[in-house]
C-alpha cells in the first residue's frame, strides 16, 4: 500500500509537471530529423534520399505523401520513425515531399501532379540510385495518386507497389462523401482567395469523421501524463493531426467532381489528361496495407482496393491500426512495420554486398 500511494504521488508530480509544459508549448519534439539531401527539386515539390551507410536490398524505395498534410508523419522523431525503420532493414529511401501550396499552386490538377512531379521524381530516383527500377508506396491520398499513376503509365519501371490506408470506393468514407454529392456543397464554396482548399477545412473536415477523438485523446492525455516517452508521442503526432496543408483548388475540384460524385476508381471512369486511366492496368506486384481502426479511411472505403488492379499478385495485409497507427507508435514498431518491411524484402533483391549513401 505504501508503494502504491508512492508511486501515484510521483505520478500526479509529474502529471503536474508534463501538464504545465504541454499547456505552454514546452519540449515539443522535434520532428523529421533522420539525415536526408534533397536530390532534385522543382518550385516547392522536393525529392529526398535518406543516408543510409548500409543499404541491402535493390530497387530503390520512393514513398509518396497526401496533399493535405505534411510528410514528417513518416519520420516523426528518433526511435519512433517509419523511414528510420526502412533504413535499418537496408531499403535505399526516397521521399517526395510536395511542400506547402500557394496561391502559385492553385492551379495544379491531378496532371500536374502526376504527368509531372511523379514522372520526374520517379526519374531522379532512378538516376541517383544507379538502378533500373523502383518501388512505391503511397500513403493515404498519396496511395491514390500511385495508382492512377502508375495504372497512367504502366510501361515505368516500377518493380512493386505499395498503398497504405488509401481510399478507393470514396462513397464509402462517409460524412465528405455526402456533402459533396450532387446539389449539396459545391467545390468553389470552401475554396478561399488564395485559389486553394485552406488547411482548417480539411483539419474540420476530419474532426468530423470522429467528434469524439478530442474527448479519447484528452482521457488519454491524463491517464498517461506522467509518462515522458507516451507525452512525446502523444505531442508529436498531435502536432502533426493539426499540421495541414492547403489541397490545391483545381485538383480538388477534380476530385470533387471524379472521385467522389462519379466514384471513378470504383466505376472504372478515370480520365486523366482527357483519356481514361484504368486501376487493372497496374500489373506489378502490388500490397494493399488497410487499417482495420482507422476512422479516416474506413476499412469498407479501402478494402476492394486488390480488386481493382490487375496484378497477379496482389496481397492484402489488414493491420489492428489506425490511420497514423501504421507508421507511429510502439504496436507499429514491433507489429506492423516489420510486416511490411517482410514483404517488401521478399520482393525485392538482396545485394551481394553493402551500399553506401
Amino acid at each position: 500500500m505504501a508503494e502504491r500511494i508512492r508511486r501515484d504521488a510521483g505520478r500526479m508530480a509529474l502529471r503536474a509537471h508534463n501538464g504545465l509544459k504541454y499547456a505552454a508549448g514546452i519540449d515539443r519534439p522535434k520532428v523529421g530529423l533522420t539525415p536526408k539531401d534533397t536530390v532534385w527539386k522543382d518550385g516547392k515539390v522536393e525529392l529526398w534520399r535518406y543516408r543510409n551507410v548500409g543499404i541491402r536490398y535493390r530497387p530503390p524505395l520512393l514513398m509518396v505523401h497526401s496533399l493535405v498534410s505534411k510528410s514528417y508523419v513518416l519520420d516523426l522523431y528518433p526511435g519512433n520513425s517509419f523511414i528510420e525503420r526502412f533504413l535499418g532493414a537496408g531499403f535505399d529511401v526516397f521521399l517526395l515531399d510536395w511542400g506547402v501550396p500557394d496561391a502559385e499552386d492553385s492551379t495544379n490538377t491531378l496532371e500536374t501532379y502526376i504527368d509531372g512531379y511523379m514522372r520526374d521524381a520517379l526519374r531522379a530516383t532512378l538516376r541517383v540510385s544507379g538502378h533500373d527500377e523502383a518501388s512505391l508506396l503511397g500513403y493515404c491520398f498519396g496511395g491514390v495518386l500511385t495508382l492512377l499513376f502508375v495504372a497512367r503509365y504502366p510501361e515505368l519501371p516500377v518493380r512493386n507497389l505499395l498503398t497504405m490506408a488509401t481510399p478507393v470506393d470514396i462513397k464509402k468514407v462517409g460524412l465528405p462523401a455526402l456533402l459533396f454529392d450532387e446539389g449539396r456543397l459545391e467545390p468553389d464554396m470552401i475554396i478561399d482567395e488564395t485559389g486553394n482548399v485552406p488547411p482548417e477545412v480539411i483539419y474540420d473536415g476530419i474532426k468530423l469523421l470522429k467528434p469524439t477523438a478530442d474527448i479519447a485523446q484528452y482521457a488519454r492525455l491524463w491517464q498517461f501524463l506522467w509518462n515522458d516517452e507516451y507525452m512525446e508521442g502523444l505531442q508529436a503526432m498531435g502536432q502533426w493531426t493539426r499540421d495541414h496543408i492547403p489541397f490545391p483548388g483545381a485538383a480538388f475540384r477534380q476530385c470533387v467532381e471524379m472521385l467522389f460524385r462519379e466514384n471513378a476508381l470504383v466505376t472504372d471512369r478515370v480520365r486523366l489528361g482527357g483519356r481514361p486511366v484504368h486501376l487493372k492496368d497496374i500489373t506489378c506486384p502490388f500490397l494493399a496495407l488497410i487499417a482495420e481502426q482507422d476512422y479516416v479511411v474506413p476499412l469498407e472505403a479501402a478494402a476492394p482496393i486488390t480488386s481493382l488492379v490487375g496484378s497477379e499478385e496482389a496481397d492484402e495485409l489488414r493491420l489492428d491500426a489506425g490511420h497514423i497507427g501504421f507508421v507511429a507508435g510502439r504496436q507499429a514498431a514491433k507489429e506492423n512495420i516489420p510486416k511490411i518491411i517482410d514483404w517488401l524484402a521478399r520482393h525485392s533483391d538482396r545485394l551481394q554486398r553493402k551500399e553506401s549513401t
